[in-house]
C-alpha cells in the first residue's frame, strides 16, 4: 500500500492489528462452539474472551516469535497464550491454519467490498447529478475518434452511470461469493472438529459455511472477486480517458477543476493538465494487474499448498486500497468537472454540417434513390467540406442530382440538431427510472 493512494478507512482493514483481532474472534467463537459441544470446558472459552477480547496484540512480539517458528498462525497462538494463560491450550482444537487465514481473508474482503460499494454510490450520485444537469447539452459523438453524429453530454454521463450501476451489482455478487467460512480442519474432512463449529463461527463473523473446503477455501471465489475489481477499474479508466480526450486543447469540451494555486507544469506556467484522469488510468492498470495472479491462484496442489499465499498478501490490500482511492477520486472529478457547452457547439459546427450526412442519405432513399446512389451523392458533396472547401448544406442545394429527389426545404429539414435528441428522455428513463 502506497500512502499517496491510500485512504485510512480501507487501510485499516488490512493492518496487522485488525488481522490479529479477526484471528482472535475466529478462534474465540470456535472455542464457544467447542464448549457448547462439550469438547472443551465452558470456563476455558469464557476465559479466552475475558482475557483477550479487549487486548491490543503486540505485533512486534508476534513478529519476534514468527522469526523463530517460521509460522505466522503459530506465532499468533503463542502470543495469545501469553495473554490468556493455561486455558489457551483449548484454543485451535481440531483446527488448521487455513481455517483461520482463509476465514479472516474473506472477512476482510467483505469489509473491503462494503467500502467499495459506498464508493460506487458516490460515483453514481455524481454522475446522475451531472447527467441531469447536461441532459440536453449538445455535443458531438465520435467513432474512431472522428466526428460522427450529435449526442448530448448528459448521454455520455448516462452511459457511465449505467456502467457503474452494473459494476455495483457485480460487486454485490462478488461479495456474496467470497463471504464464506471454513473451519473444517486438516484436508477439510472435519475429522478433528464438528461441522457445527464452522456453522457457529460463520454466523458470528457474518459469513456462510463453505459447502466443501479442501483445507482451503476454493480460490475460484477469490478469482471472481478480483476479476470484478478489474472490470470496475476498466470502467474507471474508460471514463477517465473520455475526460482526457475532452480536455485536449483542440477539443476543450470539458476539463478537470483547476484549483487556486495549482500548478500544471514545472516548466510551462500556462499548463492545465488532466492529472486526475491520467492518475486514474494508472491506478486502473494496477488493479487489473492483480486479476491474472488471482486466476492463477485457483490452481493449487491436491488439498492445499501455499503458492497462493504470498500473492494474496499483496493482492488483497493493494487492489482494494487502490480501487477505493480511485473511485473516491473519480467521484470528486465528476462532481467538480468543468463543462464548456459553447466549445461543444463550436466543435459540432466544425465540419460544416457533415454530422447530418446520414439524415440526408436516408431522406434520399425515402424519395426513391437507391442506397448506393444516395451514398455516392452524399459523399460527393461531403468530401469537399471535409477538405474545407465549402458548406455541406449549400453544396447539397446546388447539386442537381440531389435536387431531383429533395427540395431546398427538405434538405434543410435534415439539418435539425434537435432531431437527434428526440429519444433522450426515453434513454434517461431507462437509465435513471421515472425520477
Amino acid at each position: 500500500m502506497i500512502p499517496r493512494y491510500t485512504r485510512p478507512e480501507m487501510a485499516s482493514i488490512w493492518e496487522p492489528q485488525t488481522r490479529f483481532k479477526i484471528w482472535f474472534e475466529i478462534e474465540a467463537h470456535a472455542a464457544d462452539a467447542l464448549a457448547e459441544l462439550g469438547t472443551i470446558p465452558k470456563e476455558a472459552a469464557k476465559t479466552v474472551w475475558a482475557k483477550a477480547k479487549d487486548a491490543s496484540f503486540d505485533v512486534a512480539r508476534i513478529d519476534e516469535i514468527e522469526r523463530e517458528t517460521k509460522h505466522d498462525v503459530i506465532a499468533f497462538l503463542t502470543h495469545l497464550a501469553e495473554i490468556v494463560g493455561p486455558e489457551a491450550r483449548f484454543v485451535h482444537q481440531g483446527m488448521t491454519s487455513s481455517d483461520v487465514l482463509d476465514t479472516c481473508l474473506n472477512v476482510q474482503f467483505t469489509r473491503a467490498a462494503d467500502l467499495l460499494l459506498a464508493d460506487l454510490d458516490k460515483v453514481l450520485a455524481a454522475l446522475k447529478k451531472r447527467a441531469l444537469e447536461h441532459k440536453m447539452t449538445p455535443t458531438i459523438g465520435r467513432s474512431h475518434g472522428i466526428h460522427a453524429e450529435p449526442v448530448t453530454f448528459g448521454l455520455k454521463l448516462a452511459y457511465a452511470y449505467a456502467e457503474f450501476s452494473r459494476a455495483r451489482e457485480r460487486l454485490i455478487a462478488a461479495r456474496k461469493e467470497v463471504a464464506t467460512c471454513a473451519i473444517s480442519g486438516a484436508v477439510g474432512t472435519f475429522a478433528q472438529i464438528d461441522p457445527r463449529v464452522e456453522q457457529h463461527v460463520a454466523k458470528a463473523m457474518g459469513l456462510v459455511p463453505e459447502p466443501i473446503s479442501t483445507q482451503v477455501i476454493p480460490r475460484d471465489r477469490h478469482a471472481m472477486y478480483f476479476s470484478t475489481l478489474g472490470v470496475i477499474a476498466s470502467s474507471v479508466e474508460r471514463f477517465a480517458v473520455e475526460i482526457r480526450h475532452m480536455q485536449r486543447t483542440e477539443v476543450l469540451e470539458a476539463e478537470e477543476f483547476f484549483s487556486e494555486g495549482q500548478k500544471g507544469s514545472s516548466a510551462m506556467p500556462h499548463k492545465r493538465n488532466p492529472v486526475l484522469s491520467e492518475n486514474l488510468t494508472g491506478l486502473s492498470r494496477m488493479v487489473r494487474a492483480y486479476v491474472t495472479p488471482a486466476l492463477e491462484n485457483v490452481v493449487l496442489w491436491h488439498e492445499r499448498d501455499i503458492s497462493h499465499s504470498s500473492a494474496e498478501r499483496m493482492m488483497g490490500p493493494d487492489a482494494t486500497v487502490t480501487l477505493d482511492f480511485a473511485l473516491v477520486r473519480l467521484a470528486g472529478l465528476i462532481d467538480k468537472l468543468l463543462v464548456y457547452p459553447a466549445n461543444m457547439q463550436k466543435n459540432l459546427d466544425r465540419l460544416g454540417g457533415l454530422v447530418h450526412s446520414q439524415r440526408v442519405l436516408l431522406a434520399l432513399t425515402q424519395k426513391g434513390a437507391s442506397r448506393e446512389d444516395a451514398y455516392k451523392l452524399v459523399q460527393r458533396n461531403a468530401m469537399p467540406v471535409w477538405r474545407g472547401e465549402g458548406d455541406f448544406l449549400q453544396l447539397l442545394k446546388k447539386d442537381a442530382d440531389v435536387k431531383k429527389y429533395l427540395t431546398d426545404a427538405e434538405i434543410e429539414e435534415q439539418f435539425d440538431l434537435g432531431y437527434h435528441f428526440k429519444h433522450v428522455d426515453t434513454i434517461f428513463k431507462r437509465v435513471f427510472g421515472e425520477s
